[in-house]
């Protein structure tokens, strides 16, 4: 599990994150940017802020997962969102998959992503301790 901070002298983090994460030994494991999308493609939770982020934090749970990792491994995730207003539903989701002490993150807020429907994007990085760490199977 990473260990994270809040810098004594700089403003106290606000919601589901921390000002700073570290991971003293591992494999680090940059995850590309999710959106909210099953298996098969199908875009999840179509103008629902919290079944979108649900949906993303899962599909990068099972990243994750297939590497050895776990959510707790998480130090870093760069969320990018079309709208700020529903950054209360975005914390409520979080809330289900991380715990303390929280990741180090950054809210990005773009005109629209790749596909209209989207509503959020996130990238992580992750650091798998090296007793944990499996290679995936490589898929087509």
């Amino acid at each position: 599990m990473a260990d994270a901070f809040n810098a004594p002298g700089v403003v106290r983090p606000f919601g589901i994150f921390s000002s700073a994460a570290w991971q003293p030994e591992g494999h680090v494991l940059h995850v590309s940017g999710h959106v909210s999308q099953s298996v098969d493609g199908t875009i999840v939770g179509r103008g629902d802020m919290r079944a979108q982020t649900r949906q993303t934090l899962k599909n990068i749970r099972d990243v994750l997962s297939s590497a050895g990792g776990t959510m707790d491994d998480i130090v870093k995730v760069t969320v990018f969102v079309t709208d700020v207003t529903e950054i209360e539903q975005i914390h409520e989701v979080r809330a289900e998959f991380f715990t303390k002490p929280y990741p180090a993150s950054t809210l990005v807020k773009v005109v629209q992503l790749i596909d209209p429907d989207w509503l959020i994007e996130i990238e992580a990085i992750a650091v798998i301790p090296n007793h944990r760490v499996r290679q995936p199977a490589a898929s087509e």
